[in-house]
């Protein structure tokens, strides 16, 4: 392949056809072994070195024999509606297929209508144009705009279907650090209530019979004597401000919180200790892990807290 060739596609994914592979579609093989999606097929058929067998380029409807070399090239795409712009970023993890990044509060994670700077988005794809790399900006997941931690951006659309894939299997354990008022039921267990739109606000979420199954498991991580507790939550499913809503639901509301509060804790004496301390939702996505999009190798990645949460821990164990 020419070195042009070689800057337009990423390394490409190879697989020998198995005796179970013989006689059988190329698409079928792609899909079975690779996970290939429907939509992704289409678009490596019309790429002019998308598929090739044995160093031809193939059709996917053409038949496979015992030993064949099958390569796919998916070609490298850039993110031309996001305006790069030069901003501090915490890279927890990258390769040539994915990038993970320890966010900070306050930021939201794509470009929204009104926001259309001083995104996640914005500062990956000037970080990835000044390392003269062509990637394309696909979030796996994101996190709320004042929830801090770990956020996964796929750089091709074949890494990005994986993952997505694992998200919906539930097999990405995301693991959470919340500070909360009071303490949970129990030192460790279960929250399962449905959570569905708010009829008085289409942006709050509630705990309503007719909402879709949500599922949060939590572990106390340390109990202050002010009367706050540290959590380590891990997801069972992935709502919208569930860990929020779900917190509330059982009487211990996230401190920093003013969307998702309790009226009784406002005008507490653990309110006044934490006033002014922070100025978010006291929420930190703390460690992930899954399989590697390519690779299939585990991946476990952690971040550490931010300062303001560590300043917090402190104010708390005063």
């Amino acid at each position: 392949m020419s070195s042009e060739a070689e800057t337009r596609y990423y390394e490409p994914l190879v697989l020998t056809a198995e005796a179970s592979d013989d006689g059988r579609l190329l698409r079928e093989v792609l899909q079975r072994r690779l996970g290939i999606s429907r939509r992704l097929l289409v678009k490596l058929k019309s790429t002019e070195e998308g598929i090739a067998v044995n160093g031809r380029r193939a059709r996917t409807n053409e038949k496979v024999a015992a030993g064949d070399r099958i390569e796919i090239r998916i070609e490298r795409e850039q993110s031309e509606d996001i305006l790069p712009e030069p901003m501090e970023l915490s890279v927890v993890f990258e390769d040539d297929h994915l990038l993970v990044v320890n966010k900070p509060a306050g930021q939201i994670v794509h470009p929204t209508t009104g926001h259309y700077t001083g995104t996640l988005a914005n500062g990956i794809v000037h970080y990835w144009r000044e390392r003269g790399e062509r990637c394309r900006f696909h979030p796996v997941h994101r996190l709320d705009e004042h929830t801090s931690g770990l956020v996964v951006v796929a750089k091709h659309a074949y890494a990005h279907q994986q993952l997505s894939e694992q998200m919906a299997e539930g097999t990405v354990e995301k693991r959470y650090r919340a500070y909360v008022y009071g303490s949970p039921p129990a030192t460790a267990g279960e929250v399962n209530a449905p959570i569905g739109r708010s009829g008085d606000d289409p942006h709050r979420r509630v705990v309503r019979e007719d909402g879709a199954p949500s599922l949060t498991f939590y572990e106390t991580s340390e109990v202050f004597p002010c009367g706050a507790t540290a959590l380590d939550i891990r997801l069972g499913t992935g709502r919208t401000h569930q860990i929020r809503v779900h917190m509330l639901h059982v009487g211990c509301p996230l401190i920093g919180d003013d969307y998702y509060s309790a009226n009784e804790w406002r005008s507490s004496a653990l309110s006044r200790l934490v006033e002014g301390v922070i100025a978010r939702q006291a929420l930190h996505a703390i460690r992930l892990t899954f399989r590697h999009p390519v690779t299939g190798e585990p991946l476990r990645l952690a971040a550490g807290l931010p300062e303001d949460l560590r300043i917090l821990e402190g104010v708390l164990r005063s």
